[in-house]
């Protein structure tokens, strides 16, 4: 076992758990307070369905000894596992629960294209058939690798050879074709696009937008699971990458509506970070900043884009994530270069050739194609047994009183000036008169 190599990916992982409550400040912040709550915690349950599902059979599916490279054995289930090493000399246990934060926060990512106009268990229910279903198949594709942790891994990185060094298919691309078919199957909200319906609480949406871009550098540098140059790099690169696409985010805002906005900054920074996830291991400054600047454009361009399609999705976590992910895996193509990582491949801009970028590009369609149509199933499924839309009157009024008993903000009848109370003038005794 190496310790070093160890404690680095133990504290990567609790930076990738922060994501997710960080990821609930950042949706709730961006929905009408009548709602607010049911975001956060659509957010928050993933943490103990997606937990219990990985260290029961979930990470031994996606991890496991693979079966044709389409998925792993039961080898590991329960996680019952003490002294098993892999890799660079990790704990397998250790590895596991890096590895289960990824399976959290993607799964929680589909909640922003459903939000205010899902029931609570029937999400829950849905999103333990979705990570098996398709999150772990995905997984297991890209993330396993020969040897790592079973004699063979996935069929994409082992055998077509995709550069996806933090998850840009089985996170990116995968949250965003699964929330395309999510917001489908749900049907659009009440009033919309007629209505406005305005973030509530902007300074949340930057709070969590903040947390989030602290949290990806224990997801992309961790990614290289040993603490050395390529960590470094990544590091490196998922500063730079995020910084470009909130300047060009902004000045195409700015542009085209006049004034560059809060949330246009928080969505551009998560941009940037979603486009650089594939790539920062295998890619220098240089296309990083290239990166970056195509997200802070083309995912702006993909939010307007939804309401000529006519598709709700909510938080825009298809243009977000969906398409960043594409071009984050598109670019490597062009940008990625074995000075960085040896373990790579040159990109067509570094004398690799078009190969490289043909296998990117049949990366992003297989789990585009594959998340679309199975979680439309899924979504499907659940609609059609448990119900997964809330009834109209319930939307119309909020969920978070319907679904939790509870609101995000309670308004006193007493008003405060300073650190004083101010008191009614006649209190009021228990039978309700006044003395």
């Amino acid at each position: 076992m190496d310790s070093g190599n160890t404690a680095f990916v133990l504290v990567c992982a609790a930076l990738v758990m922060l994501m997710t409550p960080g990821l609930a400040f950042f949706y709730a912040g961006m929905v009408r307070a009548r709602s607010a709550l049911n975001m956060m915690m659509m957010s928050m349950v993933t943490l103990g369905v997606v937990g219990l599902i990985w260290v029961l059979f979930g990470f031994s599916l996606a991890f496991g000894d693979s079966h044709g490279g389409l998925i792993g054995g039961f080898g590991f289930v329960g996680l019952r596992v003490p002294g098993v090493v892999v890799g660079k000399g990790i704990p397998l246990a250790g590895f596991a629960m890096f590895e289960l934060m990824f399976a959290i926060i993607t799964a929680a990512l589909l909640s922003g294209a459903i939000a205010d106009r899902a029931r609570f268990w029937s999400w829950t229910v849905f999103i333990a058939l979705w990570t098996v279903g398709v999150y772990v198949p995905l997984a297991h594709w890209i993330f396993a690798f020969d040897g790592f942790s079973g004699a063979h891994g996935g069929w994409l990185a082992n055998r077509l050879g995709v550069l996806d060094f933090a998850g840009g298919t089985a996170v990116e691309v995968n949250s965003g074709m699964s929330a395309l078919a999510l917001a489908l199957v749900l049907g659009r909200r009440q009033g919309w696009p007629r209505e406005p319906m305005r973030p509530h609480n902007l300074p949340a949406t930057l709070l969590g937008a903040g947390l989030l871009w602290f949290g990806w550098y224990g997801f992309n540098a961790g990614s290289a699971l040993a603490a050395g140059a390529v960590a470094a790099n990544a590091f490196l690169t998922t500063t730079v990458a995020p910084a470009a696409a909130v300047l060009a985010w902004l000045v195409v805002e700015h542009r085209l509506d006049g004034r560059p906005s809060s949330l246009g900054a928080a969505s551009a920074a998560v941009a940037g970070l979603v486009g650089i996830t594939p790539a920062c291991g295998y890619v220098d400054t240089l296309g990083a900043i290239v990166i970056g600047l195509a997200c802070g454009v083309v995912c702006q361009l993909a939010i307007r884009l939804k309401y000529r399609l006519g598709y709700d999705d909510s938080l825009d976590v298809v243009a977000i994530h969906g398409v960043g992910g594409a071009v984050g895996l598109l670019l490597t193509g062009l940008f990625a270069t074995t000075a960085v990582n040896s373990a790579g491949a040159n990109g067509l801009f570094y004398g690799g050739g078009s190969g490289q970028l043909g296998r990117q590009a049949v990366g992003v369609l297989v789990a585009a194609g594959y998340a679309f149509v199975v979680t439309f199933g899924l979504a499907w499924l659940v609609r059609a047994t448990m119900g997964f839309r809330v009834a109209p009157e319930v939307e119309a009024e909020g969920i978070d009183e319907a679904e939790h008993a509870e609101s995000a903000y309670e308004f006193s009848p007493l008003t405060t000036t300073g650190r004083g109370t101010v008191l009614p003038s006649h209190p009021v005794t228990h039978e309700g008169s006044a003395t």
